[in-house]
């Protein structure tokens, strides 16, 4: 076999490869509801319940912050998250959690925020957040 077809075989196997991987991260939004049924990551869209209290004392622990999200569906869920409270979280008017659900409780290990900019109104400033591995 020459050398030019090996290195087209290798060439094409690492295309696939990578168009394999591409198409198994991705995922679609999902609801609360949707969660429950599945135990892999999935995407939930909502808006931070600001009629609930939010949890988060670094004092006693830096890495857990718990707060209520209500989804596109209108389905109310506590959030777990592994990691700091993100700046103005208060203040997002959107949030995309990636995580799954874990008994009742949605446990996130991304946080996405949608913010009104702090510079212009019509603007939107979008701040991610990861958990940290404890």
């Amino acid at each position: 076999m020459k050398k030019g077809s090996i290195l087209g075989i290798i060439i094409i196997a690492v295309a696939i490869a990578m168009i394999v991987s591409i198409y198994t991260d991705s995922s679609t939004y999902a609801s609360f509801n949707d969660a429950q049924k599945t135990e892999s990551e999935i995407h939930v869209v909502g808006e931070l319940n600001k009629a609930k209290e939010l949890h988060y004392k670094p004092i006693e622990n830096a890495n857990y912050f718990a707060f209520y999200m209500i989804d596109n569906d209108g389905t109310e869920c506590r959030v777990v998250f592994n990691g700091s409270k993100p700046q103005d979280f208060e203040r997002s008017e959107q949030i995309v959690l990636t995580g799954k659900m874990v008994g009742e409780e949605f446990h996130a290990s991304k946080i996405l925020m949608k913010c009104p900019s702090k510079y212009n109104q019509d603007e939107v400033e979008v701040t991610e957040s990861v958990a940290s591995n404890v």
